[in-house]
């Protein structure tokens, strides 16, 4: 019997926190879920009119995109990242961020042979793409511990999920030009881009004059507006980057019917020709980022990195993730452990900065009894 295709892929990570869950559900004062990053505030009143202003769409919308939508991404992109020069070619809407990293590889053609290279602590999907189409991946933060190897494909994330590192200009221009010498594909996840904290400087595109030199060969950068206008049940996100690779993406897609809907599209414009909701949900979680960044370090843990992206990287003493995991629920409050995202993890838990302010006020009091 041909072997299933799931058997190809790991369990699916948060399954195996159900039993946390259960012992933070338990609380007298019910559970605080700071374990998955998934929006809680409104999503802003002018997506919300623009998705039902464009309701009625009975027909089929193209899988390249509406120009509208497109020329949105290109401004936005202009407009927040200083990233110029593309035209409508350079861009291609997709169904969700996650649907195009763990496909990208499938869609390219990678297969048995090809390697996959992503960062030592990362988003899972990234080994899960490679899984799917039977390439093997393999976590490295170091380009020449890959040795005689070249790989298919780099995946690179700043600011970083789960630890919220960020890579500077002068370290990403080196991984451009590493890969553009050896022919290298490289895609760098930029969800996180307009959520930064600490850092002396903002962080910066891949696809930014200054990293690529005006050139987009090579490079692909991957956009969601899920975390930044609370859009992750639009499923609203686009790749931009060299246009022979997304002339490529879009007649895959076209055969397999992975089109954004014609209203998602339109609220997409919306959402990315407005800044003012943005900066307001920047600071709310930067409210909350900072009480419960606060109420950690009071609770004996060292924060490492977490200059940007939506989530704390907390550690105490080596303490095995699984471990910390515990002592959170047995206080109601659910976090996701390190080796989620690699062995590299091992030692931290990730704490979300998505829940409503009652509850990262109640998540606050709890941490503060053991002081």
């Amino acid at each position: 019997m041909t072997q299933r295709v799931s058997d190809r892929l790991p369990d699916f990570p948060w399954d195996s926190l159900t039993e946390h869950a259960a012992t933070a559900r338990a609380h007298p004062d019910g559970i605080v879920d700071l374990s998955i990053g998934t929006p809680v505030d409104p999503t802003p009143a002018v997506v919300q009119e623009a998705l039902a202003a464009a309701a009625d769409a009975p027909g089929y919308p193209q899988t390249i995109g509406l120009p509208e939508t497109r020329q949105a991404a290109l401004g936005w992109m202009a407009r927040r990242l200083g990233v110029t020069g593309l035209g409508l070619e350079h861009v291609l809407p997709t169904i969700g961020s996650k649907e195009l990293v763990a496909t990208l590889p499938s869609q390219l053609g990678l297969g048995p042979g090809d390697l996959v290279v992503h960062p030592e602590v990362a988003y899972p999907t990234y080994a899960v793409g490679a899984a799917l189409c039977g390439a093997r991946a393999v976590a490295s933060d170091s380009l020449t511990a890959l040795g005689p190897e070249t790989p298919a494909l780099l995946w690179i994330n700043s600011p970083a999920n789960p630890s919220g590192r960020m890579l500077p200009v002068d370290h990403l221009r080196k991984v451009v030009d590493w890969c553009r010498e050896r022919g290298v594909l490289l895609v760098s996840d930029e969800c996180y881009i307009e959520m930064a904290w600490e850092a002396d400087a903002p962080p910066v595109s891949v696809l930014h004059p200054d990293v690529c030199g005006g050139s987009r060969e090579g490079i692909l950068a991957v956009h969601s507006l899920s975390k930044r206008s609370n859009l992750a049940g639009y499923r609203c996100a686009f790749v931009a980057g060299d246009a022979d690779v997304v002339a490529e993406l879009l007649a895959v897609r076209k055969n397999l019917g992975l089109i954004m809907p014609a209203p998602q599209q339109r609220a997409m414009v919306a959402a990315l020709d407005d800044d003012a909701h943005v900066t307001a949900q920047h600071a709310t979680y930067a409210a909350r980022r900072a009480l419960l960044r606060e109420a950690l370090v009071q609770a004996g843990f060292r924060i490492d990195h977490s200059e940007g992206a939506l989530y704390l990287w907390a550690t105490r003493d080596g303490t095995d993730c699984w471990s910390l995991v515990s002592w959170f629920a047995e206080r109601g409050i659910l976090v996701a452990p390190g080796a989620f995202y690699g062995p590299a993890g091992r030692h931290h838990v990730r704490v979300a900065l998505t829940a409503t302010d009652e509850r990262v006020a109640a998540a606050v009091a709890r941490l503060a009894g053991y002081r």
